[in-house]
């Protein structure tokens, strides 16, 4: 696939550098150049501006603090529209650790009425040294990794990028769930802000 990475921080880093690994075509873009430069480097892909990545992708990342996110958009317009959207993001704020988003409502669904664009919530619930892992494991168990959203070609595409780490891809329904998963992300950002290790997870076991 070609992948579009919309930000070039650690999140972006941990993520991307998997995929690449796993073959796929990269291009990225960051609000400071020479990261994103960096990126592209490491990986051996290409750098360029926000839109130049929309319209290059099969299917983009967005990762960038939520504080940045319209100015991302609007940079973006209409480039992603009709395409796969994964949104990594939380909208949570740090004092209270409480989401910013209205009530009722998350950001990936803001997120997909501002592009037009068909979005995935995935990767949102674990620090990016959690990403890095090869594999992801927790008490010799795979790390699974939910995901949810409406548009069947977009999350199979989601649960391939998901394989592709060695998470074990769970599909916990539609976009609404995505409220939850941030709200969930909340929970553990709190955690790691009270100094909890960076790989702290939930996890989802059975008995086996």
């Amino acid at each position: 696939m070609r992948i579009g990475v919309l930000g070039a921080g650690v999140m972006a880093d941990a993520l991307g550098t998997r995929w690449a690994a796993n073959g796929h075509e990269m291009m990225v873009a960051g609000r400071t150049a020479g990261k994103a430069q960096a990126l592209a480097r490491k990986w051996g892909g290409r750098a360029g501006s926000f839109r130049e990545v929309a319209e290059f992708c099969d299917i983009a990342l967005i990762a960038v603090l939520y504080q940045g996110m319209p100015a991302t958009l609007a940079e973006m317009g209409d480039a992603l529209q009709g395409k796969p959207i994964v949104d990594c993001n939380n909208p949570v704020e740090i004092e209270r650790f409480t989401l910013i988003t209205e009530p009722g409502r998350s950001m990936a669904q803001n997120i997909e009425r501002a592009t037009g664009g068909h979005v995935v919530k995935a990767f949102n619930l674990c620090h990016a040294r959690v990403w890095q892992m090869q594999p992801p494991l927790f008490d010799n168990r795979r790390l699974v990794v939910p995901y949810c959203g409406d548009h069947p070609a977009a999350l199979e595409a989601t649960r391939q990028l998901i394989a592709d780490i060695e998470g074990e891809p769970l599909l916990i329904g539609g976009l609404q769930q995505a409220l939850h998963l941030e709200a969930m992300a909340a929970i553990v950002i709190s955690l790691l802000f009270g100094g909890r290790d960076p790989h702290t997870v939930f996890n989802l076991v059975d008995q086996n």
